[in-house]
């Protein structure tokens, strides 16, 4: 049996540019065969996809690049904005807020007029929280999701090295950025709780500073002579004092104010103690 003509390749008798020529008329019949076949299953994959989504669109089902269909993309936006309002109102600003809600692992497709809700009243509206939403028609059921609210403030580092013992003064400290849902308890964030303070241990530059690494000066030395205001309805008696211990202010010390009669009364100011009945 003879090949097809444009498939003899084969190196044959007779001029070398004729065996050339055949060369390449078989190499351009071989590529348009091929491309060919490529267009073919370009335009059949195209046609197939486009079937699919219209198909999807027809039977009402929503389709989202994202993988989250639409009523579920409705909730979280709702959610979103809940805890932005919320949020709002217990003090945050807005350049101050960062939400991220997580999608469920059903679809919400189904959840007519999404109405979120905080499952307890008064919760920390930082960090990880659960928020409830309720749905149209279904007055018994709830369901549930999870976001993460970012709130950034400002904290006090200390701008330079602070000795042990060396009262803190404005230039001695900074502020940095900081999520204050990470914030332990006793961190400070307001400059006036730490000027005029003594520090107790060495603070480095940079670090954050905290209430127990600071105590209030002494206004009151033990052995000191002090007064000692009493007061109460319709009263108030001053009397001379001894110390019994040093103390800050606002510290309960205290004070012998004669020799059987012993008080805690509290620092008001250098040298001076109150009591209150």
């Amino acid at each position: 049996m003879k090949r097809p003509r444009a498939l003899q390749i084969a190196p044959t008798t007779g001029n070398p540019m004729s065996r050339s020529s055949s060369l390449v008329q078989a190499t351009a019949s071989l590529s348009w065969v091929i491309a060919r076949a490529a267009l073919v299953l370009c335009v059949s994959t195209g046609f197939a996809a486009s079937t699919g989504h219209a198909a999807a669109q027809a039977s009402g089902q929503a389709v989202d690049d994202g993988g989250v269909d639409a009523g579920t993309g409705e909730a979280l936006t709702r959610v979103e904005s809940f805890l932005f309002e919320q949020a709002l109102a217990d003090g945050a600003r807005p350049g101050d807020l960062e939400i991220q809600v997580f999608p469920p692992a059903a679809s919400l497709a189904d959840c007519r007029q999404p109405e979120p809700f905080l499952p307890r009243a008064g919760s920390r509206l930082a960090g990880r929280v659960s928020v409830g939403l309720r749905c149209e028609g279904e007055r018994h059921r709830s369901r549930y999701l999870q976001a993460e609210i970012t709130r950034l403030g400002e904290r006090l580092v200390a701008a330079r090295d602070i000795a042990p013992g060396e009262r803190l003064s404005a230039d001695m400290l900074t502020s940095e950025r900081f999520d204050v849902s990470r914030l332990p308890s006793q961190a400070l964030t307001d400059p006036q709780a730490a000027i005029g303070q003594i520090a107790r241990r060495g603070i480095r530059q940079g670090q954050a500073l905290s209430a127990h690494q600071l105590t209030s000066p002494k206004l009151v030395r033990r052995g000191e002579q002090v007064a000692v205001e009493a007061s109460g309805r319709g009263f108030r008696i001053s009397r001379q004092g001894e110390a019994l211990e040093a103390g800050g202010l606002g510290d309960i010390v205290r004070v012998r104010v004669d020799r059987r009669q012993i008080l805690d009364a509290r620092v008001v100011e250098h040298g001076r103690l109150a009591v209150t009945y």
